[in-house]
């Protein structure tokens, strides 16, 4: 009996323990919530008033007396192509080398460890290190190209991490099923780890992009700070070599030298939907990668 009433005593003090740790857990989610809805609400009712057609489509100009970031806008989606053109497949390449050619040892212990210190440097010395090496070393100066290529590095450990993952998620009777096959190794990489990973591959990506969208430290050393907007569709590969200031780096400026409030809380609205639509495709597209590989 004594024994019996020590169980029932332990059982219930369990429970109890259970019972506070799951509202404290449910307390934290919560939390977590309200907060994102306090940001998102509070961002929304003060810049959905200074979102309109010609915000999306004009350029700030005081001698027209306009307010608008279609430069900025246009230098954004620049910057995003030019980076993810040359970081993606130098990052997913990367992790193919890894994760399938290279053998354990020192080299890849070395190169696993570069780039999860690359991943933690704070963005502001990467473009301290761009502006010194790309923009004047190289010559290129305050441009698009330059903040593109320090974005690249910035982004490159994120790539080729989440494909290293990615691949591991590959289970090795697809890659002993396609050597007793006879299929040589770039031959099964190529047909069928990629596609197999390539859900997971697609979420590094698209979260890179979300980065280069969200950036300002790094590319107000590099690419500058000007919102022009190129006027003929020859004049767009000129600009690659020009400085272009992206929404976030616009946002920052009319938040402080300009003084412009509801215009930087116009293009948060305009970021923070972006990001929402960013993080709704990567769930799409991983999604319908994942339906094809299970056909």
């Amino acid at each position: 009996m004594h024994n019996l009433s020590n169980v029932q005593l332990t059982g219930k003090r369990r429970k109890m323990t259970d019972s506070v740790l799951y509202f404290l857990i449910y307390l934290c989610a919560a939390f977590s919530v309200f907060l994102l809805a306090a940001i998102i609400i509070y961002v929304f009712l003060r810049g959905i008033r200074n979102v309109n057609w010609g915000f999306l489509t004009s350029v700030t100009s005081a001698r027209r007396g306009t307010v608008g970031i279609a430069g900025n806008i246009v230098n954004t989606v620049m910057i995003i192509f030019l980076t993810m053109i040359l970081a993606t497949p130098i990052g997913v390449g990367a992790a193919i080398y890894l994760n399938e050619y290279a053998k354990p040892g020192r080299l890849v212990n070395l190169i696993e460890f570069a780039t999860e210190t690359l991943s933690g440097i704070p963005s502001i010395i990467f473009g301290l290190f761009g502006m010194m090496f790309f923009g004047q070393t190289l010559g290129l100066g305050y441009s698009l190209l330059t903040g593109s290529l320090t974005l690249i590095l910035m982004v490159l450990p994120q790539i080729t991490r989440n494909t290293q993952e990615a691949l591991k998620t590959v289970p090795d009777s697809y890659r002993q099923g396609a050597v007793g096959l006879g299929s040589g190794k770039w031959h099964t990489i190529r047909t069928i780890l990629l596609p197999s990973a390539m859900p997971g591959i697609v979420t590094g990506v698209i979260l890179a992009i979300g980065r280069i969208v969200g950036e300002s430290a790094a590319l107000l050393f590099t690419a500058g700070s000007a919102k022009t907007l190129p006027k003929t569709l020859a004049a767009f590969f000129p600009k690659v070599f020009q400085s272009g200031g992206t929404m976030t780096v616009q946002l920052y400026l009319f938040a402080t030298s300009e003084g412009k409030f509801d215009a930087a809380f116009g293009i948060a609205l305009v970021l923070l939907i972006l990001v929402f639509l960013i993080n709704l495709g990567t769930k799409r597209l991983a999604a319908r990668f994942d339906v094809m590989r299970k056909k």
